[in-house]
């Protein structure tokens, strides 16, 4: 599909260490002074034992610079960096709850019993963070590991998973299930539809290809979040996989969807009551659904540029997430005009009905993330995301097999 390709490079070019719970990298002296305070990592805690497990390479040079982590809540974060100006570089220091020394080679500090998940910052400082000129300190690399951990079911700290990102393991692992249970029970009946022909034989292949990546989509996300449960690392590359198969499925719909429409409301006055339903694709039809498909590509290659921490198009917080929603929105009521339109012509009940189920599925179709987004906004901010996959996920799921159904009733 067009533009996918350029969108699978921009994936795979994004740093994917936001998802990452065992972080790697080396302290830098310089981006400390910089950025007063080099962020090291975001995390959402919860409950009793929460770990954070720090483990550096060069204990000398750390203790020579006097190198440490400090530890915000989000409260105090988001008061610090909304008036940056208003504190000085030791004010700032003074907000942090927790200071670790990183004056040896492996460091376990338990976190204060955390009644309700909260996001905790960290950042590394050393003694040249608050100089007023920079100094080259010279040293040896210092390079880390940190690893953060949540308490699991039984209270022991091994859970690599944030608050934010628990129970999508869960969610993945039913999602595959389900599929593999609805493909036994359909993929007999869809590949003889689809090998006998008919009017409505290309739909039924692109609907298969959107289905079948969001199939893989969902195994990729499983796979990813089992890697991810083992080392807190996970496979990004596969998680990038995942994602591009669930906008690939996306893009396909909505060439799909605006295709049959355009095509169905720009030849309806040419063609005869009795012709077979069918894909009445023309020039413009098809031009207009490639400028939406065009469209909607550079606002997700956006997306991808603006919102670098978490690589997921389900959480339309940015400027680009929002005419994203606001695009879905637009199509939606031009497709309900278009369809109203050839409603009110048809003669045939059977024809009639099928556009009604058609204009029910392409309604859900575009509104579904729109809607999510605005559900999830009744939840708290660390539950948003998740919640928008969950819906999100489980409305293509319903309305794949459904659109399926329909298709295969109509063309026997």
């Amino acid at each position: 599909m067009l533009g996918l390709p350029l969108l699978a490079v921009v994936l795979s070019l994004l740093p994917h260490t936001g998802r990452a719970k065992t972080v790697h990298g080396s302290f830098d002296s310089a981006l400390a002074w910089h950025s007063r305070g080099q962020h090291i990592f975001t995390f959402l805690f919860h409950g009793e034992q929460a770990v954070l497990r720090v483990r550096i390479s060069n204990v000398a040079a750390a203790v020579g610079k006097d190198a440490a982590l400090y530890l915000y809540q989000d409260e105090e974060w988001l008061k610090m960096h909304g008036n940056m100006e208003e504190y000085s570089c030791p004010e700032r220091l003074s907000l942090a709850q927790i200071s670790i020394p990183l004056n040896q080679t492996e460091y376990n500090y338990t976190l204060p019993q955390i009644l309700s998940p909260v996001a905790w910052y960290a950042i590394y400082v050393d003694r040249y963070t608050c100089l007023m000129s920079y100094e080259d300190p010279r040293t040896d690399e210092i390079t880390f590991q940190v690893t953060l951990l949540n308490p699991d079911a039984a209270g022991n700290p091994f859970d690599h998973f944030g608050a934010d990102e628990s129970g999508l393991h869960e969610f993945f692992f039913l999602l595959v299930l389900v599929y593999f249970v609805a493909a036994c029970i359909y993929i007999q009946a869809l590949w003889q539809t689809i090998k006998k022909g008919g009017p409505m034989h290309t739909v039924l292949k692109v609907l298969s290809n959107a289905l079948l990546l969001q199939v893989v989509s969902a195994l990729a996300n499983y796979l990813h979040f089992s890697w991810y449960a083992k080392d807190g690392k996970g496979a990004p590359f596969i998680g990038s996989v995942a994602e591009l198969c669930d906008i690939a499925s996306e893009v396909q719909m909505l060439y799909l969807l605006l295709s049959l429409c355009m095509g169905w409301t720009l030849s309806r006055m040419k063609k005869s009551q009795g012709r077979p339903l069918q894909w009445d694709s023309t020039p413009t039809s098809t031009g207009i659904a490639v400028v939406a498909v065009i469209a909607q590509v550079i606002l997700l290659v956006w997306e991808q540029f603006e919102d670098t921490n978490h690589h997921s198009y389900h959480a339309h917080e940015s400027l680009a997430g929002i005419l994203l929603i606001a695009m879905k929105i637009c199509l939606a009521v031009s497709l309900a005009f278009g369809l109203y339109q050839i409603i009110t012509v048809e003669r045939s009940t059977m024809k009639r009905k099928f556009y009604i189920t058609f204009a029910k599925g392409c309604f859900l179709w575009f509104l579904c993330h729109p809607c999510f987004v605005a559900i999830s906004y009744l939840f708290k901010d660390y539950q948003r995301e998740k919640v928008s996959i969950f819906l999100s996920h489980t409305c293509c799921l319903w309305l794949s097999i459904k659109s399926g159904e329909y298709l295969d009733l109509n063309t026997r």
